[in-house]
């Protein structure tokens, strides 16, 4: 074998093949690229689509969770239906009534002439949470256009009401604790409206969730707390209130929260229809509905 043969089988491919080559790697990739566009491109807006819903299924469930923990005729819904309120409570218990023969402490007084001094109460059986001072006591809360059963008249500044501060807590026997009121507010009130149950709520303070304008000119919805209880429902509300944002990105605030009518509260249905735009995805929206039932017997 000549050394020209040699060199002329070692030469490797030619411009013209190395050419070729690209030109069919390249017609395959891009009509490989057309049939793997749009599943790619599907998985994106789906798993972008998972993302925002499970956002909005998280905010829902944060709201529910606190309205089941609301006070008995508190929840309220602003006419636009962008902001919800309610005052939330962390436990509650039986008070003793004048009425409970047998049982020894001190009753919660509804007819006492001197409210200022007379201001102690045993709790019967205890609370499954500790009741602390500045908490919140609560007796048969019937809600707004029912004074003096009306907890949001915390601050109206007269004594017909059904609302008081804790001053202390004597948990000397901790099956039976004594709750003293910084004012027996309870008995000064024209019509003594006691609970059949003898039940009362402790409050912790007020929450509102809110759907608002932020900084980015874009609408969220914003969780209100630890704020003055009002008698009027102020969205965003007054004071200095810690806030914190629950879901992002909202398409539409108007009528994100409906409540049932007064005549129907007794056992009422908070609807929540929350709808989020999904991120780069155009004009593509995700919409969840949810329903909380309220118990609203006091």
């Amino acid at each position: 074998m000549t050394a020209g043969r040699l060199l002329r089988r070692a030469r490797g491919f030619t411009l013209v093949e190395a050419v070729l080559v690209i030109v069919i790697v390249g017609i395959l990739g891009a009509i490989v690229a057309v049939f793997i566009r749009g599943p790619v491109g599907g998985y994106r807006d789906t798993a972008a689509r998972a993302a925002v819903t499970d956002e909005a299924d998280l905010a829902l469930r944060r709201v529910a969770r606190d309205l089941r923990m609301a006070l008995p005729n508190s929840v309220r819904v602003n006419p636009n239906g962008d902001a919800i309120e309610f005052l939330l409570t962390k436990t509650g218990g039986r008070y003793l009534a004048a009425e409970d023969f047998g049982l020894s402490g001190t009753p919660l007084d509804f007819n006492n002439t001197d409210p200022a001094t007379n201001r102690d109460f045993t709790v019967v059986g205890g609370t499954s949470v500790r009741i602390d001072p500045d908490d919140y006591i609560v007796v048969y809360n019937l809600g707004e256009g029912s004074a003096p059963s009306d907890a949001y008249l915390a601050r109206s500044g007269g004594t017909d009401r059904n609302i008081e501060r804790v001053e202390s807590v004597n948990m000397a026997d901790p099956n039976n604790p004594v709750v003293r009121l910084k004012f027996n507010t309870f008995a000064t009130q024209v019509t003594p409206m006691t609970s059949p149950g003898r039940r009362f709520q402790v409050v912790d303070f007020p929450v509102s969730y809110v759907c608002e304008r932020q900084g980015d000119g874009s609408d969220a919805l914003v969780r209100y707390w630890d704020y003055p209880i009002n008698a009027a429902q102020l969205t965003p509300p007054q004071g200095n209130p810690r806030r914190a944002v629950i879901a992002a990105r909202v398409a539409n605030c108007a009528g994100m929260f409906a409540y049932g009518s007064a005549a129907s509260r007794r056992s009422a249905l908070v609807v929540m229809n929350l709808l989020l735009r999904v991120p780069q995805g155009g004009n593509a929206t995700v919409r969840l509905v949810h329903q909380v039932h309220v118990d609203n017997t006091p």
